[in-house]
């Protein structure tokens, strides 16, 4: 009979306790935090520089010099596009623009049926993008139009602008976070040339 009293105690506290509701709940506790801290991230930056890395951003906006294993990224110019020193190498445009595309050497310049394009500078320096607003960056990424400029051309290929357009809001003002941290790095890009039938 004793045990049955403890047990029936027991089960009072516990029905009791069920019947409590904390402060928040799961949900608004996750309402309130924003997605980098509930993934681990340690700031909003810092998860930038996670989306950036899997999104292969520097596969085209880092150049590459060679190493023992063949092309690797050059991390002294993390994000600082087609170095403006390196000139277009000598190739047959028309034959190029005509049959498929060529890369350069640091695969930070093409040339296709667009013509050629050169990868921009990401950079936090006022050559990169130091000086863009977060309005700015949405537009690249969102409409595709070059350095965020409302009346701008289209961003040529290979950028896949059409592809991050998928990306949440957060993760592009994450990615916008971290590229204002990164090392400034002053390379101002070349522009864009034409297709080489213009003009003709």
């Amino acid at each position: 009979m004793k045990k049955e009293g403890i047990m029936l105690a027991t089960l009072g506290v516990l029905l009791v306790f069920s019947q409590c509701k904390p402060n928040q709940t799961k949900e608004e506790i996750v309402e309130n935090k924003p997605a980098w801290e509930l993934l681990g991230y340690q700031s909003l930056p810092d998860y930038g520089k996670h989306l950036v890395t899997i999104g292969g951003c520097h596969d085209c906006h880092t150049p590459k010099k060679m190493g023992p294993n063949g092309p690797e990224l050059d991390m002294e110019l993390a994000l600082s596009g087609h170095p403006s020193a390196m000139p277009f190498p000598d190739v047959d445009r028309a034959a190029m623009e005509k049959n498929g595309y060529a890369v350069t050497q640091t695969l930070t310049a093409w040339v296709g049926p667009w013509g050629v394009s050169y990868a921009s500078n990401l950079t936090s320096d006022p050559t990169g993008i130091g000086g863009w607003t977060e309005e700015q960056f949405f537009r690249a990424l969102r409409e595709g139009k070059f350095k965020g400029s409302p009346n701008g051309r289209q961003i040529l290929p290979p950028m896949p602008w059409q592809m991050f357009q998928a990306m949440r809001d957060d993760e592009i003002g994450a990615i916008f976070a971290y590229l204002q941290t990164t090392k400034p790095i002053d390379n101002v890009v070349p522009d864009a040339l034409p297709p080489s039938s213009v003009g003709q």
